[in-house]
C-alpha cells in the first residue's frame, strides 16, 4: 500500500525504510499531528528466534528512558502486524551522515562514541546484546551543530543473563565481532567489537572490514 493511508490514530506519510520482516514509516498522530516513526513488523515473517527478539525490543524500549536510545510511544497489532510507534529521528542515520560527511574530525568521533557508549552501558545493564549495532542502526537527533545519536532497530536484540551466552549467527558481517563469525559462543562484548568497527569508520569514511557474508570478510590492505 502506498501512502498517504490510515493505521490505527495514525496517518502514514511516506516510507522510511525496509527490511526483510518489517518497514518503517514517516506518520503523524492524527489528533495531534505529533511525527512519528511507525514501524510495521510482519508476524507471518517471523521464526521463534525473530519473535523473541520483538518480545525482547518491546520490553526493554518499554522500561527504559534514556537520551541515546530510541523512544518507544506505543504499540499496537493490526491486519497481522505489530506496529511499533517510536519517536521520529528527522537528522536520518549515522551510515548517511558518513557518506555525506566523510571522515569526520576526533573530537565529533569522540563525542559520538561517549554518547553512544552511554546507550550501551544502559543497554548492557539490562542484560541486553543489540547483536546489530551498525551506522544505518544510529539514528541522529536534534541540528546538525549539536546532534544527538540514538541507538536503534533492536530487532535482533536478546537477553543474555551473567553466565549465559548467545550462539545465533546474526548482525552484519563487517561489524560483526570474530566470535560471531566464527559460530562461537558470545555475549555483550560482541556489540563492543561493533562499537570500534563504527569509531573505525567515522575516522576513515569507510568501515574496517568488507564482505557480504562471513567467509568474505577481510581487514582491508
Amino acid at each position: 500500500m502506498d501512502p498517504p493511508f490510515t493505521i490505527g490514530e495514525y496517518t502514514v506519510r511516506s516510507k522510511v525504510g525496509q527490511g526483510p520482516q518489517s518497514t518503517v514509516w514517516k506518520a503523524e498522530q492524527k489528533c495531534s499531528g505529533e511525527v512519528v516513526a511507525l514501524k510495521q513488523v510482519y508476524l507471518s515473517k517471523l521464526n521463534r528466534n525473530l519473535k523473541t527478539s520483538l518480545d525482547c525490543e518491546i520490553n526493554f524500549l518499554s522500561s527504559v528512558s534514556h537520551p541515546n536510545i530510541i523512544r518507544l510511544l506505543h504499540v499496537f497489532q493490526a491486519e497481522g502486524c505489530i506496529f511499533l510507534v517510536l519517536e521520529f529521528c528527522s537528522g536520518g542515520d549515522l551510515e548517511s551522515y558518513i557518506r555525506h560527511h566523510g571522515r569526520v574530525q576526533e573530537w565529533v568521533a569522540r563525542k559520538f562514541m561517549q554518547q553512544l557508549g552511554a546507550g550501551l552501558e544502559v543497554l548492557h545493564s539490562h542484560h541486553i546484546i543489540h547483536r546489530d549495532l551498525k551506522p544505518e542502526n544510529i539514528l541522529l537527533s536534534g541540528p546538525e551543530s549539536d546532534v544527538l545519536l540514538k541507538i536503534a532497530d533492536f530487532g535482533l536484540s536478546r537477553t543474555v543473563h551473567p553466565g549465559e551466552h548467545a550462539e545465533t549467527v546474526c548482525g552484519t558481517p563487517m561489524y560483526m565481532a570474530p566470535e560471531v563469525l566464527r559460530f562461537k559462543k558470545y555475549d555483550e562484548k560482541v556489540d563492543m567489537w561493533s562499537l570500534g568497527a563504527i569509531l573505525f569508520e567515522l575516522l576513515n569514511g569507510y568501515p574496517p572490514f568488507r564482505g557480504r557474508t562471513n567467509v568474505q570478510v577481510v581487514p582491508l590492505p
